[in-house]
């Protein structure tokens, strides 16, 4: 399904993400939908490891086009995000050319075009020969001065580069932010965008999620591993496990021929899982009650 189409509908959406491997609910499919047909920014925030970043990825896949990704960091700036020039090239090129006829203007006028320009996300995006989706990832990570920046590309959609002029954009990209709430963003860019909240899911989506993703694992033992994480964010972790440790730890167990959950094994593969050396502890400690508490026995044929 490509879902640049005039007529597409809200249950087009959820068919869309089902198609690609994405396990949604109707908020997440109608924050698509209105992203789409509004030609709006889509924020989305929550945890790390909830599938923030793969609604981007599937929604490069079903418009059949490019994911232009910025990573957002501190100290980020606009240069790493819009445009650099090949200085070594500029200069090795004035070097071949020094002693031929060309003018200074001439040489200047070489150097400053788009063979020297190195296109950063922001720029790609704006000069992409189709609508791209531009990912713009952990914004939360960036600083305010490059959040303001960030807001004016996205309300005007045109950079200016001194030494080349103003470019606009050929197609305006579909925009997908996301957060992990380290810090509060301005409440300027959150007007510039629809706003999307995804939290850890509950049990039930989270095995369909496992069973779509790897569909190799055990019934019972995918239902265990799902108990077992559900029972983990229960606790106050520096960081929680997310769908992405569920899917690995998931992975783990059936690329090791595990068929059953016990003490043992949880330990051995609990670096799979956190991501902390504080959290590890704290489940360490604490294991024999976690697992009373889920349910894991022995073994799988125990129960």
């Amino acid at each position: 399904m490509n879902i640049l189409n005039n007529t597409l509908q809200l249950t087009d959406i959820r068919t869309m993400l089902l198609e690609h491997g994405y396990i949604t609910d109707e908020y997440v499919s109608m924050s698509v939908f209105l992203s789409l047909q509004l030609n709006k920014p889509l924020l989305i925030e929550g945890p790390a490891g909830v599938g923030k970043t793969a609604i981007a990825k599937v929604m490069a896949r079903a418009m059949q086009t490019d994911l232009i990704r910025l990573q957002c960091y501190e100290g980020l700036d606009a240069t790493h995000a819009l445009y650099e020039w090949n200085y070594q090239r500029q200069l090795l090129h004035l070097k071949m050319v020094e002693h031929n006829q060309q003018s200074v203007d001439e040489k200047e006028q070489t150097i400053f075009s788009d063979a020297f320009l190195m296109k950063r996300p922001l720029l790609q995006a704006i000069t992409h020969h189709r609508k791209p989706v531009l990912l713009i990832d952990e914004v939360d990570r960036s600083d305010e001065e490059f959040e303001s920046f960030l807001l004016e590309v996205l309300s005007d959609w045109q950079i200016t580069i001194p030494e080349t002029g103003t470019i606009h954009a050929t197609h305006i990209p579909q925009v997908i932010l996301t957060s992990n709430r380290t810090r509060e963003l301005s409440e300027a860019l959150r007007r510039r965008c629809l706003y999307l909240y995804i939290d850890y899911p509950e049990f039930e989506k989270e095995w369909m999620i496992v069973k779509s993703k790897v569909p190799e694992i055990d019934a019972k033992l995918g239902e265990l591993v799902c108990r077992f994480m559900q029972t983990l964010r229960s606790l106050k972790l520096e960081k929680s496990p997310g769908i992405a440790e569920t899917l690995d730890w998931a992975m783990a167990l059936v690329a090791l021929h595990i068929d059953h959950l016990d003490k043992s094994i949880i330990e051995q593969t609990l670096g799979v899982v956190l991501k902390d050396w504080r959290d590890t502890r704290q489940v360490q400690m604490s294991l024999s009650e976690l697992m009373e508490k889920t349910g894991v026995h022995s073994r799988i044929d125990d129960l």
